[in-house]
């Protein structure tokens, strides 16, 4: 089943268990989908992976941002809406698993020094094709530069 087919199944399945708060993260990545599907690159597995993963990060942002506003009812809403859109990305990386990954990358590109931190970035990141947030994958390529 694609994922065009999983959104569409959980849309009906939040409209009959009436979920409203679950139905409308799911109405946001069909949005996303159904652009995607006419955009020139079109709707390809890992598009659709990077599409909801935007969604997702702009979700928990805006959530961090009322939480600071102290304005918990809409952070509450942010937030389920973010958790919602977490099932349909791939499991995120641990921190040690990202350290193993970005040592690899170090050593195969023979990094010494930080002025290498974009080279190790770009073969990390080929590696961990979006399981992990970008700023942690930066801060642990500077440490171990460092």
């Amino acid at each position: 089943m694609g994922i065009e087919e999983k959104i569409n199944a959980d849309v009906k399945a939040s409209m009959l268990a009436k979920n409203a708060k679950r139905l409308e993260a799911v109405r946001a990545i069909k949005s996303v989908i159904l652009l995607l599907k006419t955009s020139p690159e079109g709707l390809t597995e890992d598009s659709a992976t990077k599409a909801i993963q935007k969604e997702y990060k702009k979700r928990k942002e805006t959530y961090e941002i009322y939480v600071q506003q102290n304005r918990p009812d809409l952070a509450d809403d942010e937030l389920s809406q973010a958790l919602v859109m977490e099932e349909y990305l791939p499991k995120a990386l641990s921190e040690e698993e990202l350290k193993t990954i970005i040592k690899n990358a170090i050593t195969e590109i023979g990094a010494t020094s930080s002025a290498d931190m974009g080279k190790v970035m770009g073969a990390a990141n080929k590696t961990i094709a979006g399981r992990a947030d970008g700023k942690l994958v930066s801060q642990l390529v500077k440490t171990m530069l460092g």
